[in-house]
């Protein structure tokens, strides 16, 4: 998703405070103002030169100090506003602003960065706390390759405006930069990323639960390739037993497996009449030498072979 831009710097007023927001009951949870919950004047924005082009916040004319690896443009009259819709970044020299899409911003984190020296294009040495963001700027295209990749360097200034509920009064304080960081974790987790309908195989509802041999029903679909392997479905039931077994043993039927003190005891008077049923008459009877030899009971003397001599 592409910034918006901007020649009017907003205006706090134009927000919802967090601080009012979460002491107050809102008359309607639709539409009404976003909410701010980081605001910060004098900040200061780092950009690669080679990205100067992506975020117009950076004029043509924007200082230049020499990075780690390559050149950085800067400016350090920049005024923050993040807020429930968008991260709104205003360079009140240039009277020009970006409104970033939460969605643009694939990745977060806070560092410590030297500070730029514009006057001999070199670092100090002290290390500013600061907040990285990684933007993938497009312009709707599915394709990698239509992803414009910025990497922008926000430093808060030592103070902003006081958002804190009443409810963290008397918390431990925290850093500006932890202040803007957790600013912007809380409005991207409203915006959650869009999901991608060419995500699944075939268009179908599958879920990733997979069945082994589904006779039971014939309600699954086979996976090509894997013989026995079936598809689960949707539905958010059990897939079919396995063949031979007595079931799935569920909170419903758990008491009929095992005793109050977790003991396995079968499945009783089911389990019994389905061995009966798989083994047939006679199954598990001990029989004796007599039986085994062909002297069973009920036979008379006159019906025996006789040996020979």
């Amino acid at each position: 998703m592409l910034p918006t831009t901007i020649h009017t710097s907003p205006s706090p007023s134009d927000f919802t405070l967090l601080s009012e927001y979460l002491s107050t009951t809102p008359e309607t949870f639709d539409g009404g103002k976003p909410v701010l919950h980081y605001h910060a004047a004098g900040a200061k924005a780092w950009l690669s030169r080679d990205q100067q082009a992506a975020l117009p916040i950076f004029p043509t004319d924007s200082p230049v100090f020499q990075g780690d690896s390559d050149e950085m443009v800067t400016q350090d009259d920049i005024e923050l506003f993040v807020n429930s819709e968008t991260l709104t970044i205003f360079n009140r020299k240039s009277a020009t602003g970006v409104q970033i899409p939460y969605p643009s911003i694939a990745l977060h984190a806070m560092q410590h960065k030297a500070e730029p020296s514009t006057s001999n294009g070199e670092s100090e040495a002290a290390k500013a706390p600061c907040v990285l963001l990684q933007l993938d700027l497009s312009d709707g295209g599915a394709d990698d390759e239509t992803f414009d990749t910025v990497q922008l360097t926000l430093v808060p200034p030592p103070t902003s405006t006081d958002l804190s509920s009443p409810v963290l009064e008397g918390s431990t304080p925290r850093s500006e930069q932890v202040k803007l960081f957790d600013a912007i974790t809380a409005c991207q987790n409203l915006h959650p990323d869009p999901v991608d309908e060419e995500d699944g195989d075939d268009g179908e509802d599958y879920t990733d639960r997979i069945i082994f041999e589904s006779h039971v029903d014939g309600s699954s679909e086979g996976i090509e390739g894997l013989p026995g392997v079936l598809r689960g479905n949707a539905t958010g039931g059990l897939p079919p037993p396995m063949p031979g077994s007595s079931g799935w043993i569920t909170a419903e039927n758990v008491g009929e497996f095992f005793d109050a003190d977790g003991n396995w005891i079968g499945g009783g008077d089911q389990d019994e009449a389905e061995d009966a049923e798989e083994l047939g008459e006679g199954a598990g009877r001990v029989r004796g030498r007599d039986e085994i030899n062909g002297h069973e009971g009920g036979e008379d003397g006159e019906n025996k072979r006789h040996r020979a001599e």
